[in-house]
């Protein structure tokens, strides 16, 4: 294992389920001491890629943070005795396709939407710091649904516009499993696209009808995630939180920091605390300012 993924946790929360952990390490930075993705935006809030094996068949979700990251993904599996590898991209942000290039000899499918995105921002991937160079595109696109199998196990592959117009969540219908990507959030989600936050919330409504047991997010508590990860309690709160913070927004008043504008989630355990999510508040009550000037 390299230094970069030293602290990575493959946590097993159900059984052939995996979660690639890593992040939430007071003082810890990867990167830089800088400004940049990886540390900023994902490393500091606790990033997760997943993996759903059965037998020599796996399935991974998302190719993690770094081309490191991907590898120990890979060996883990390799490991396991898996022979047959796809991938699966939750939605175009780095954090979430940083590994592709590890994976550029598997099915990698994604939504039609997250190529088109790809492609638009290929430019800045590629120059980004840390830079994601050469990105490694989807090989298989859809569009809505897809339905697939993992050895025996039913997959469905789901568009809900959350977080990012191209969310693209698992289900498992049989294990009344979610696998969220960024369409979920812990402690609250990250607003990327403010003039739709209508559309998430109606997105989130919709999400909320289906008859979910457990949902494992992309940014989330590790101890949660491998205890089997969060109650559907999850979903009112991003919701909540969105449909709270669009009107004092609108209506003028002084948001207050998140642990007290989100302490009724806080306090019921729908979410938790974490201190970094008040960063992710305070651009988020900008992004919405800024939004509706």
């Amino acid at each position: 294992m390299s230094k970069m993924t030293e602290m990575l946790a493959i946590l097993e929360p159900y059984p052939g389920i995996f979660a690639y952990y890593d992040g939430r390490v007071e003082g810890r930075r990867l990167h830089a001491e800088g400004p940049n993705w990886l540390d900023d935006g994902a490393y500091s809030l606790g990033v997760a890629s997943y993996a759903i094996v059965d037998g020599d068949d796996a399935l991974v979700y998302d190719t993690h943070i770094s081309l490191a990251h991907a590898a120990a993904i890979r060996a883990h599996l390799d490991n396991l005795g898996v022979r047959t590898i796809r991938v699966v991209l939750s939605h175009w942000h780095k954090d979430h396709i940083a590994g592709n290039a590890v994976f550029a000899d598997c099915e990698i499918t994604a939504l039609t939407l997250t190529a088109q995105k790809l492609r638009e921002n290929r430019d800045r991937i590629e120059a980004a710091t840390p830079p994601i160079a050469p990105l490694v595109m989807p090989t298989r696109l859809f569009d809505e649904k897809l339905e697939l199998l993992v050895g025996k196990r039913r997959i469905e592959l789901h568009h809900f516009a959350i977080h990012s117009a191209d969310g693209n969540v698992i289900w498992l219908p049989d294990e009344k499993l979610l696998l969220a990507g960024d369409t979920l959030e812990d402690s609250v989600t990250y607003i990327a696209e403010p003039r739709e936050i209508g559309t998430h919330i109606g997105e989130l409504r919709r999400l909320r009808e289906w008859p979910i047991d457990k949902i494992l997010p992309s940014h989330g508590d590790r101890t949660r995630i491998a205890e089997g990860g969060y109650t559907p309690a999850l979903i009112d709160a991003n919701r909540s939180y969105l449909e709270r913070l669009r009107a004092a927004i609108a209506q003028g008043e002084t948001v207050p920091s998140l642990k007290d504008f989100a302490a009724a989630d806080i306090g019921s355990g729908a979410i938790l605390y974490f201190p970094a999510y008040e960063t992710v508040h305070q651009g988020n009550i900008a992004a919405i300012t800024a939004a509706m000037l």
